[in-house]
């Protein structure tokens, strides 16, 4: 039988529980304006002196496994909390316009790639779906990007790309000045975009361009309810080991029908998917050996026609698919 902490245990739980530098019970998603808090409204303009920073330190320092049963609770809490909020807050879309761009971290500002990404996410968002991802630089950035300037022109998407090259990795000084240069630039508050960090990976700063922000501490439960909740197709763009690790995990989903869809994998980047890294011939081979069923692949260099791969799948749907 489960023995209920005494009082004074309670205490102390409750007490190191206001000592944590996040509140482990928040109210909301967050946004990007809470997580750089002293990068907006005329802050310090120093990473290091975010909410963000002080929380990924102090996750650091007290173990990526929780080091003390208290901090274990505390994180739990928290996610506990996001999961809720992230549940609430997809209830709002229809389930198979949630769209997924998986693709790598080091991917350049300045890298014909970027773009490609940053115009098909905003297309995708003026068709009204709602773009997800890891919430990290690169491919992540891209995407929230693309939803960010939905319904501009392709002048300001050259102006904006312009102002970021100034600072073309995360690890560039600038990085996130730039973005808010971009934001303040071309301000909106019509089109969403969601994305789902995690401080496992805290050295990575999250995307600004991300109107709503789901982050985590466990890093498995945010790779899982990435894939789970975009049923409206998912988009891999070159990317290394943890993009590896999503297409196989979103095949085994599409596999068995583990939600009773399946949904399209779309791989931007033939030479890559086909040649680099051949993740798409040997899908296509375990298909034909029939280890892999109910696979909707695709593979393209263009983002016209990825856009057009989901809008076909989206055409083809005639149940309501309301989360």
């Amino acid at each position: 039988m489960y023995k209920i902490p005494d009082h004074e245990e309670q205490v102390k739980v409750f007490n190191y529980m206001r000592e944590v530098p996040y509140d482990v019970m928040p109210d909301s998603l967050y946004t990007a304006s809470e997580l750089y808090d002293q990068m907006c409204e005329g802050g310090t303009q120093r990473y290091e002196d975010c909410f963000d920073k002080k929380v990924y330190d102090h996750f650091i320092g007290t173990g990526k496994h929780a080091n003390t049963e208290h901090e274990m609770f505390a994180r739990a809490l928290h996610d506990f909390s996001i999961g809720k909020h992230l549940d609430k807050y997809l209830k709002q879309y229809d389930r198979c316009k949630v769209v997924g761009v998986m693709g790598g971290h080091a991917l350049l500002r300045t890298d014909s790639m970027y773009r490609e990404i940053v115009l098909m996410s905003k297309q995708l968002t003026e068709h009204d779906s709602l773009m997800v991802t890891g919430g990290g630089p690169g491919a992540m950035e891209a995407t929230h990007l693309g939803a960010w300037l939905a319904g501009r022109t392709a002048d300001d998407v050259d102006v904006a790309l312009s102002i970021l090259a100034a600072a073309p990795s995360f690890r560039d000084e600038g990085w996130c000045n730039t973005a808010f240069e971009v934001i303040r630039r071309f301000p909106q508050n019509r089109y969403r975009s969601l994305g789902l960090p995690t401080w496992l990976y805290g050295h990575e700063p999250s995307a600004p361009f991300a109107t709503d922000i789901a982050k985590w501490f466990d890093n498995s439960i945010r790779e899982d309810s990435i894939l789970t909740i975009a049923f409206g197709g998912i988009i891999f763009t070159p990317g290394s080991a943890g993009t590896m690790q999503e297409v196989f995990q979103e095949a085994v989903q599409n596999h068995y029908l583990s939600f009773g869809i399946s949904s399209p994998m779309v791989f931007l980047g033939q030479q890559f998917w086909s040649e680099e890294i051949p993740v798409y011939p040997f899908l296509q081979e375990l298909i034909r050996k029939g280890r892999y069923k109910n696979l909707l692949l695709s593979l393209t260099d263009s983002s016209q026609e990825a856009v057009d791969e989901l809008m076909r799948f989206r055409e083809m749907q005639n149940v309501e698919c309301r989360m």
